[in-house]
């Protein structure tokens, strides 16, 4: 393994589950989870899918970054409509690899994208401050549980 490589596999520390959220149906309210189980096909109660899109993992410290892009303090993280929020981990660095979410397996898939609807819910300038920003999504390869607290970590 070349040194780059071995600088691209290591991370500092585990991150922690910080917020988990199931979309029961498209343009549905988000319903605000402790706890859940996580399927072949997402997050319990989400309208996810098995494959690759079957959960989606945002990183909490990209929240403060689109909620001063938008001129705001705060910012609700079920606004996102994402499953998952995680913190002290930087999703960014896992794409392609096996991460475990509580008891759970999954592999970081591709970027969750915004779409038109973040317009829509943060304001004017909403789509652009979430770029970069909207986290990944994943496939589930174990079948497990999580809840918040829970760690979050890379499998070597």
């Amino acid at each position: 393994m070349s040194e780059l490589h071995a600088m691209m596999a290591r991370w500092a520390q585990p991150g922690r589950v910080d917020w988990i959220g199931a979309r029961p149906a498209r343009m549905a309210d988000i319903r605000v989870l402790e706890q859940a189980d996580i399927t072949e096909s997402g997050v319990d109660g989400d309208r996810g899918r098995a494959g690759k899109r079957a959960v989606t993992l945002m990183q909490a410290e990209h929240v403060p970054v689109i909620a001063a892009c938008l001129g705001r303090d705060t910012l609700d993280p079920s606004i996102f409509r994402r499953n998952i929020l995680v913190q002290g981990l930087n999703l960014n660095g896992l794409k392609g690899r096996e991460v475990q979410v509580g008891t759970a397996i999954v592999r970081i898939t591709t970027i969750c994208a915004p779409c038109s609807l973040m317009e829509r819910l943060l304001g004017h300038g909403g789509y652009a401050a979430m770029r970069g920003h909207g986290g990944w999504c994943a496939e589930v390869l174990t079948p497990g549980s999580t809840a918040l607290g829970d760690q979050v970590r890379p499998i070597d």
